[in-house]
């Protein structure tokens, strides 16, 4: 069975909107929306006003995790007080409610029995506080995972800072001063990630949403506090209901584009082994990688 994947090529806060609806669901409750606040310095994160409408229709409340890596990286969100400074001057609390999933512990540590590289994954205890979750990412290059989306967000971005360890060093340690001693390897470290991704879709069930963003496409991330510049045109925004074919769609249309940049793009994808992520994640059962693609 393919999943449905909407695609536009335009990329204004008013159509993430309408591309929502396409999907056709309420998600219920008390809506948790994951989106990527960006990293002190970065310049090339999606900034609250872009995605105002789309909080705004479905009533959420912006929920964020603090990182494993700080200093040394140029960061400022791996303790509470420096990342909720953050989140005030890039004006996330300006317009939303915005939840510090594990600002405060204990951790909530949900089992991964099938996974194929971590048996637990490690979340910020205020997730158990939604109902429901959408999941708006801005998809770009990565500098470990070789590119960011839907399955990052949901592995990466909801785990704990203890979990963003684990996912880090294939499960070797919780510790995030003893993680770059144990980093995990090109096919652990995409198979972590799509065992937490796997512990989140399957909590919200049923209950969750993708929107994905293809605008600023920088071979790195917004985590990065020095990012390089993008090296491709905008390309459009997409979403699914299946995380995994909404990261397939958007690695296919990279792909498929004609802007010189594309290649420079893919290196970091593919000397990261980034789509390995997807294999994974398809290979667990949570999502298909065969898709139609819906242009409106």
């Amino acid at each position: 069975m393919k999943a449905k994947v909407y695609f536009t090529r335009d990329i204004t806060p008013e159509k993430v909107v309408e591309l929502y609806n396409k999907l056709g669901v309420q998600l219920p409750g008390k809506v948790a929306v994951k989106v990527h606040s960006g990293e002190k310095g970065n310049q090339n994160y999606l900034h609250p006003e872009f995605w105002k409408p789309m909080v705004e229709a479905v009533h959420g409340t912006i929920v964020e995790c603090n990182t494993a890596y700080g200093d040394a990286s140029g960061g400022v969100r791996d303790n509470t007080d420096s990342h909720w400074k953050l989140l005030e001057e890039h004006d996330w609390t300006k317009y939303f409610d915005v939840d510090l999933m594990d600002a405060e512990g204990p951790d909530v540590v949900w089992d991964i029995p099938n996974g194929k590289v971590l048996k637990k994954n490690v979340v910020g205890k205020d997730i158990l506080n939604y109902d429901s979750m959408l999941v708006l990412a801005h998809f770009k290059g990565h500098p470990m995972g070789g590119y960011g989306g839907a399955l990052k967000q949901l592995s990466i971005g909801c785990a704990s800072r203890a979990g963003k360890a684990l996912i880090h060093s294939a499960g070797k340690t919780d510790d995030r001063f003893e993680t770059w001693k144990e980093h995990a390897s090109k096919v652990e470290f995409p198979e972590a990630m799509a065992d937490a991704a796997m512990s989140v879709a399957e909590h919200f069930k049923g209950r969750i949403a993708y929107v994905s963003v293809m605008k600023n496409l920088s071979v790195d991330c917004d985590c990065c506090a020095v990012a390089e510049d993008p090296c491709m045109k905008d390309i459009g925004m997409l979403a699914s209901l299946d995380p995994v074919a909404i990261d397939q769609a958007c690695i296919d249309l990279v792909m498929a584009s004609d802007d010189p940049g594309k290649e420079h793009f893919m290196e970091r994808v593919t000397s990261r082994n980034g789509i390995h992520t997807i294999e994974a994640a398809a290979e667990l059962g949570y999502g298909v990688r065969e898709y139609e693609l819906i242009e409106f």
